[in-house]
C-alpha cells in the first residue's frame, strides 16, 4: 500500500512539472542569466576575477537565486488551496512585518524599511507586495464582488491603501508607489476608467505646478472651468461634476506647492527640480541620471563588449548593480543587448496577460494580473530612472537588479503564478 502512494506522489509530481509553462520558466532563467552576468561585470576587475566569491555581489547573486530556486520548487509543490486559503493571513502577516520594520528596522538610503537578521536584510515591503496581491486576489474572486459597487470599491482601495501608509511611514515612496499598479487589478473587475483618468488629470496639473508656479497654473483653470461652465451649466449633474473637479484641483495646486516648498527636504526638490528642468546639476542631485545617459550612449549599437565597460566597471555611475544595472547593460552590451532585454520583458508581461486570461479560476486570475501589474510597474519605472524620465526612486529591475529580497519575492510572484497555473490545466 505504502509502495502504491509513493508510487502515486511520483506522478503527481511528474504531472505538475510537466503542465508548467516552461516558456515563462525560460523567460524567467534568462532574466536572471542577464543579470548574474552583469552583475559580475559590473565589478569585475583582474584582482577580483573569482566568479565564486561570495564576498561580491555577484557571489550574493548567486546565493540569493539559489535560494530563490529552492523556495520556487516547493511552492510548485503546495497545493493550489494552500494560497486560496490563506490570503488573508498572508497579507495581515506582511502587513505585521512592516510595523515591526517601522521600530526595529535598520535604515537604509533614508528608508527605513530593512530587517536585520543575522547577515541577512529583509526589505519588509518587497514582501508585503506579494501579501497585497494574495488578499486583492481573494477579495476580489468572492461571489458578487463588483468595483462599480461603491462598497465593494472601498473595501478593494483599502487593500491597497493600508501598505502604501505603512511603507510611507518608513519613508521609502519607490516601495509605496509599487502598490498603485495594483488598481490595474481593480481595473479587470469592473472599476470605472474615470477613476484612473482623474488622477491623471491631478498628476498633470500638478506638475504643471511645478514646472510653472501656483498662479499661472490657477489662471488657466479659471479660463477653462468658464470655458466648460458655457457648455454645461444647463445641466444640473454636469455643473456638480465640474465643481467637484474644480475643488480637487484647487486642493492639488496648493497642496504640491506646500509640500514641494515646505515639506520636502533640499535635496528632494533639487531631484524634482533637475528632472522637470528646472536646474541643470550634474555633479549634484543629476549627477546618477547624468552619468546614466553617458555609460548607456557610449555603448553605441552593439556595445564595448563583455567586462569593457568603463563608466559603471569604475564607479561613475552610483548604485551600478541595482538600480542602475540597466546601465552596464547598455555600454557593454549596446542598442542591441538593450533591444533584447527589453524584447523579454515585454515578453514575459504578454506571456503573464496570457496566461491570466485562461485562468478559469478567479483567484488565480487576479493574482496573475497583480504579478503582471507589479512586474510592468518596476520595469517601467526602472528604465524611465535611469534614462532621466523619472526620479531616482530606488525601484529594481526585475531578476536582474542585485538584492536578496527583490529576487526572493519576484520569484515567488512568478512560481505562485506558474502554480496557479498548472493547477488550472489539470482541471
Amino acid at each position: 500500500m505504502r509502495i502504491d502512494q509513493l508510487s502515486n506522489q511520483n506522478n503527481d509530481s511528474i504531472s505538475v512539472f510537466g503542465r508548467l509553462d516552461w516558456w515563462l520558466i525560460l523567460l524567467y532563467l534568462l532574466l536572471v542569466f542577464i543579470g548574474l552576468t552583469n552583475i559580475y561585470s559590473s565589478e569585475y576587475t583582474e584582482a577580483q576575477s573569482a566568479i565564486f566569491d561570495f564576498k561580491t555581489s555577484h557571489g550574493k547573486q548567486i546565493i540569493n537565486v539559489t535560494i530563490s530556486l529552492i523556495i520556487g520548487f516547493v511552492i510548485l509543490l503546495l497545493d493550489i488551496r494552500f494560497y486560496q486559503s490563506l490570503g488573508y493571513l498572508f497579507y495581515v502577516a506582511s502587513l505585521l512585518l512592516l510595523m515591526v520594520t517601522l521600530f526595529i528596522g535598520k535604515t537604509v538610503n533614508g528608508a527605513q524599511g530593512w530587517l536585520v537578521i543575522g547577515s541577512f536584510q529583509l526589505q519588509s515591503a518587497e514582501f508585503t507586495k506579494i501579501g497585497t496581491v494574495f488578499a486583492l486576489s481573494k477579495y476580489l474572486s468572492g461571489y458578487g464582488i463588483n468595483m462599480q459597487n461603491k462598497r465593494d470599491l472601498i473595501i478593494g482601495v483599502a487593500f491597497i491603501a493600508i501598505p502604501i501608509i505603512l511603507v510611507l511611514a518608513q519613508n521609502d515612496t519607490g516601495s509605496a508607489l509599487v502598490f498603485l499598479s495594483l488598481f490595474l487589478v481593480l481595473f479587470r473587475n469592473g472599476l470605472n476608467p474615470y477613476v484612473i483618468l482623474i488622477p491623471v488629470y491631478l498628476g498633470i496639473t500638478g506638475l504643471m505646478v511645478l514646472i510653472f508656479d501656483k498662479t499661472p497654473v490657477l489662471i488657466a483653470i479659471g479660463i477653462i472651468t468658464t470655458i466648460v461652465y458655457i457648455f454645461v451649466r444647463k445641466y444640473f449633474r454636469a455643473m456638480i461634476i465640474l465643481v467637484a473637479i474644480l475643488g480637487l484641483t484647487i486642493g492639488v495646486v496648493f497642496g504640491i506647492d506646500f509640500v514641494f516648498n515646505k515639506i520636502l527636504k533640499d535635496y528632494q526638490r533639487e531631484r524634482i527640480e533637475v528632472l522637470i528642468g528646472k536646474k541643470v546639476d550634474n555633479k549634484g542631485a543629476g549627477y546618477n541620471v547624468h552619468q546614466s545617459l553617458i555609460a548607456i550612449g557610449s555603448g553605441g549599437f552593439l556595445g564595448k563588449g563583455f567586462l569593457k565597460g568603463t563608466q559603471t566597471k569604475f564607479n561613475f555611475v552610483p548604485e551600478q548593480t541595482t538600480d542602475f544595472i540597466f546601465c552596464t547593460i547598455g555600454e557593454e552590451w549596446g542598442f542591441v543587448g538593450s533591444f533584447i532585454l527589453i524584447l523579454l520583458y515585454v515578453l514575459l508581461m504578454s506571456r503573464l496577460i496570457l496566461i491570466a486570461d485562461k485562468q478559469k479560476n478567479e483567484f488565480s486570475k487576479y493574482f496573475c494580473y497583480g504579478a503582471a501589474s507589479i512586474f510592468f510597474f518596476h520595469f517601467l519605472i526602472n528604465l524611465a530612472m535611469v534614462m532621466g524620465l523619472f526620479p531616482v526612486i530606488g525601484i529594481p529591475l526585475p531578476f536582474v537588479s542585485y538584492g536578496g529580497s527583490s529576487m526572493l519575492s519576484f520569484t515567488i510572484l512568478l512560481f505562485v503564478v506558474l502554480k496557479l497555473d498548472e493547477s488550472n490545466k489539470s482541471i
